[in-house]
C-alpha cells in the first residue's frame, strides 16, 4: 500500500487530509521507485493540486542521493518548492543544507534523533530560524526512547529554544509517542514511512487509516 508514484502520493495525500491530517510529509520517488530529490517538483505539484492549501514537506536525508553535491544541486534546482524540508542534524552536511533551504525560502524542520544532535543544533548561530523541531527517535526500547526524548527536550529548554515540536515515533514507539505528543501539546506524524500497525497491533490498510487513528487520540477518542 506504500504509494510510489506522484499520482499515488497525491491520491493518498487527499485521503489523509480527509482523515484529519493537518499537513503532509512526503518522500518523492523516481521512475525506479527509489527516493529522489529530483522527483520533488512533479510530486509536490501533484500533491498540491490534490490538496490545495495544505502544507507539504519533504526529506533531505543524505541517503536519498547518497552524495553531498548531488543533494545540494537537487535542492538548488527545485522549481516547485515544498513548504518545508526536514534536515537531519546527525548528517555532516546539515548546516550547509539548512543555509541552502533558507536561501530558497523553504522552511526548515530540524531533525533531532538524540541528545548529541540537539547539542549540535543549539550550537548553530541561526538555530532559531527554523519552522520547528522534529524529534524522531528510532530506539525501539520504549523506556530508552522516552528518556532520549526527555533529554532532547531538556537541552532545548536550557538553550531557550522556543520553536514548535513535532514528535515522531518508529515502529514500537509510534503510538506511545502519539500519546506523549498529545499530552505535551506537541505535533506528531504518523504513516507507513515509520509504522504499518494501528495501536492494537493490527496492520493498517493504508496511510489514511493510521492518520484517522492518531486524529482520534488527539480529539480524545479511543484509538481504533
Amino acid at each position: 500500500q506504500l504509494p510510489l508514484t506522484a499520482e499515488a502520493m497525491a491520491n493518498e495525500a487527499a485521503a489523509c487530509v480527509a482523515a484529519g491530517a493537518a499537513e503532509l510529509h512526503i518522500h518523492p520517488r523516481g521512475m525506479d521507485g527509489h527516493e529522489s530529490l529530483a522527483a520533488v517538483n512533479a510530486t509536490v505539484l501533484a500533491v498540491r493540486q490534490a490538496c490545495p492549501g495544505t502544507l507539504v514537506g519533504v526529506s533531505t536525508g543524505a541517503w536519498i542521493e547518497n552524495d553531498v553535491e548531488r543533494t545540494r544541486a537537487a535542492i538548488a534546482s527545485w522549481r516547485e518548492l515544498p513548504d518545508y524540508a526536514s534536515v537531519n542534524l546527525s548528517e555532516a552536511d546539515a548546516p550547509a543544507v539548512m543555509v541552502l533551504l533558507r536561501q530558497r525560502g523553504v522552511g526548515i524542520e530540524a531533525g533531532l534523533a538524540n541528545i548529541a544532535d540537539t547539542e549540535r543544533f543549539v550550537a548553530l548561530a541561526e538555530h532559531s530560524r527554523v519552522l520547528r523541531i522534529l524529534i524522531e527517535i528510532d530506539i525501539q526500547n520504549l523506556m530508552a526512547a522516552l528518556d532520549e526524548a526527555r533529554g532532547i527536550a531538556a537541552v532545548l529548554e536550557r538553550a531557550g529554544v522556543r520553536r514548535p515540536i513535532l514528535l515522531h515515533g518508529v515502529d514500537a514507539t509510534v503510538w506511545p509517542f502519539v500519546e506523549l505528543a498529545h499530552q505535551k501539546r506537541w505535533s506528531t506524524r504518523v504513516g507507513l514511512e515509520d509504522g504499518k500497525t494501528l495501536a492494537d497491533g493490527t496492520t493498517a490498510k493504508d496511510n489514511a487509516e493510521i492518520v484517522a487513528a492518531a486524529v482520534a487520540i488527539f480529539r480524545g477518542a479511543p484509538a481504533v
